[in-house]
C-alpha cells in the first residue's frame, strides 16, 4: 500500500520561500518519475514539477521555472519542493504524486498515487 505524505505548507509573504516535502512509504523503490501538482480554488490541477529518477532530469512548468526546485533523496524516499520568490498567484494547495505510468511527467492522469496535500499561501 502505497502512502505519500506531504508536508511544509504553511503561510508567507509574497518574495518568501517555502520547502515541501513529501515522504514516500509502501513500494521498494521510488517510481520512474514523481511529481509535484498544484490547484486553487475553481482552477483545474497544474503540473509545476517532475523529477526522474534515471538521470534526474526535470521538468518545470513555465509558472515557476526559475523559482521552484523539484529533488529527491533516494535513501529517505522523500521528494522535495524549494519554492522561492513565492507570488500570490502560488497560493493553492500542492499534491506530490508518484506512481508513474509513462507519457508527460506533468500530466496528473499519468500518476498513480497521490498524497492529501499541503496548503501554501502567499499574501
Amino acid at each position: 500500500h502505497v502512502q505519500l505524505v506531504e508536508s511544509g505548507g504553511g503561510s508567507v509573504q509574497a518574495g518568501g520561500s517555502l520547502r515541501l516535502s513529501c515522504a514516500a512509504s509502501g513500494y521498494g523503490h521510488i517510481t520512474k518519475c514523481m511529481g509535484w501538482f498544484r490547484q486553487a480554488p475553481g482552477k483545474e490541477r497544474e503540473g509545476v514539477a517532475a523529477i526522474c529518477r534515471i538521470g534526474g532530469g526535470t521538468d518545470y512548468s513555465d509558472s515557476v521555472k526559475g523559482r521552484f526546485t523539484i529533488s529527491h533523496d533516494n535513501a529517505k524516499r522523500t521528494l522535495y519542493l524549494q519554492m522561492n520568490s513565492l507570488k500570490p498567484e502560488d497560493s493553492a494547495m500542492y499534491y506530490c504524486a508518484a506512481g508513474f505510468r509513462g507519457g508527460q511527467t506533468r500530466l496528473d492522469g499519468n500518476y498513480n498515487y497521490w498524497g492529501q496535500g499541503t496548503q501554501v499561501t502567499v499574501s
